[in-house]
């Protein structure tokens, strides 16, 4: 096995990988638990004749669900959002501003 050094930017890379798979699990773990809960609330307070399958109690697991959809879609699919190398591209175009002023 190759002895991969923690300056090296593959380390750094996988590293940053790690971490941003690790926010993602603990995020859907939240939303999972935050929203069982919610809904357990909501189906205790119920009164005989209404019935939880209104929108009014599915808007929030469905708008977080959402959000948390879109963070597993950058976290596991690196080109999703603004492409691969748009923090390269962004940090050469702010180095070159700053040159000239």
């Amino acid at each position: 096995m190759e002895n991969i050094s923690k300056d090296d930017i593959r380390y750094k890379e996988a590293e940053r990988q790690v971490k941003k798979i690790k926010r993602f699990y603990s995020s859907l773990f939240i939303y999972i638990a935050v929203n069982i809960f919610i809904l357990y609330l909501n189906y205790r307070d119920l009164k005989p004749d209404e019935t939880i399958w209104k929108l009014k109690y599915f808007s929030l697991p469905l708008f977080w669900g959402i959000a948390v959809m879109i963070q597993g879609l950058r976290t596991f699919i690196p080109n999703f959002m603004l492409g691969s190398n748009w923090e390269d591209r962004k940090i050469k175009e702010l180095m070159d501003k700053e040159k000239q002023a």
